[in-house]
């Protein structure tokens, strides 16, 4: 697992205490690997999930520093979502 990674881990713990009880993301970090998203919090792991974003280090660090707006990031191409979009909106609300 890559310090990226376990950073990544720590920062989303850390600001969504209750984790994300809407249901199960994945984000995955273009050639730093998966996390996972759910009730229980956030964890390294490359698991289904009901909502899949896609970005590059840079853009996840923005969004998780609120540096970069998710819906932004996503218009623009830096950031692709697969799955339920709902959901995604619902985790980009809890990230701001």
């Amino acid at each position: 697992m890559s310090d990226v990674i376990d950073g990544a881990v720590q920062a989303l713990n850390a600001r969504m205490t209750d984790g994300f009880s809407a249901g199960v993301a994945k984000f995955i970090i273009e050639d730093e690997g998966a996390i996972m998203l759910d009730a229980q919090g956030a964890r390294a792991g490359d698991e289904e999930a009901d909502v899949t974003l896609t970005a590059s280090r840079d853009t996840f660090e923005g969004i998780l520093s609120g540096d970069v707006n998710p819906t932004a990031a996503f218009m623009s191409g830096k950031l692709t979502v697969d799955g339920n979009v709902g959901l995604a909106m619902q985790l980009g609300a809890a990230l701001s």
